[in-house]
């Protein structure tokens, strides 16, 4: 499975894959049908505090991630997360769209960076804790 990052704006390609908004708004002035998006899991995206935050405070990227983190412990957010792990079992190439300007600091580096493993998941949430509950759920049918 590769994750790969991607600025909504930019042009689909036959080589993103399964392409996924992870931004809480929809990109103005984008079609749904010009986006060519799969999902959108605006659940995901950090909370209009934090994002707001970090635009005012576009330095402070570590304070960001880690709260952007401890966000994806949020029950709305794990249920998101699920899915994307669901996306990331079915597909070979799961490209992870962001409309911000900031091509380097953004939330979609910060989930990439945690699904390839850099960076630890809020608890019970991470790839393992997926895989359990999914073997626990095909048990009870």
């Amino acid at each position: 499975m590769a994750v790969k990052v991607k600025r909504v704006y930019e042009a689909p390609a036959a080589t993103d894959g399964a392409r996924i908004l992870v931004d809480r708004l929809w990109p103005r002035g984008l079609t749904k049908q010009a986006a060519s998006i799969e999902r959108w899991l605006r659940e995901i995206a950090p909370s209009n505090e934090l994002r707001h935050w970090f635009h005012a405070n576009p330095t402070e990227w570590n304070v960001f991630r880690r709260r952007y983190l401890r966000e994806l412990g949020q029950p709305k957010a794990i249920l998101s997360l699920e899915t994307l792990y669901q996306m990331l079992g079915k597909h070979k190439i799961v490209t992870l769209l962001y409309a911000s300007r900031n091509e380097q600091f953004n939330n979609a580096v910060a989930l990439k960076e945690l699904l390839d493993g850099r960076r630890k998941p809020p608890t019970g949430t991470g790839a393992g804790a997926y895989a359990k509950n999914s073997r626990s759920v095909r048990r009870a049918k």
